[in-house]
């Protein structure tokens, strides 16, 4: 598959235009648009994370099937996401360099697509949650 040039090659694969944030997002070093499977997108921001503190990375997944399982053995929270309940989760990460631990994953539906949010890094949930609420 030939590398995508950007958000519009995600529009093309999933049939419709990606829900993105409206929110505004931490400065991105780079962002990676790809496939996450048939009808399925996943948009990477790796975010700046030079200042002490700062979070490394988002990534937003958006398919007419959900994504798939990751082996996370932790507990699923119910959340209310912009009127709406998802699923929220928290992997600790020991091993990874600060900005990328805790890794968080909020998972909802809009629209009939199926959405996850991971979110790496000292992240609140209230800034996820407003993250994901402005997604559309």
């Amino acid at each position: 598959m030939e590398p995508w040039s950007g958000i519009a090659d995600a529009d093309a694969h999933l049939g419709r235009p990606v829900p993105l944030p409206k929110a505004t997002l931490p400065l991105a070093r780079w962002v990676e648009v790809h496939a996450a499977g048939e009808r399925a997108v996943e948009i990477e921001w790796n975010l700046d994370d030079t200042r002490d503190g700062s979070v490394g990375r988002l990534a937003l997944y958006a398919g007419e099937a959900p994504p798939e399982e990751r082996p996370w053995d932790v507990a699923v929270e119910q959340v209310e996401l912009g009127g709406e309940q998802a699923e929220h989760r928290v992997v600790p990460l020991e091993e990874a360099e600060p900005p990328l631990k805790p890794a968080h994953e909020l998972r909802w539906r809009l629209d009939g697509l199926h959405l996850r949010l991971t979110a790496q890094g000292p992240w609140r949930i209230e800034d996820l949650l407003a993250i994901g609420a402005s997604v559309g």
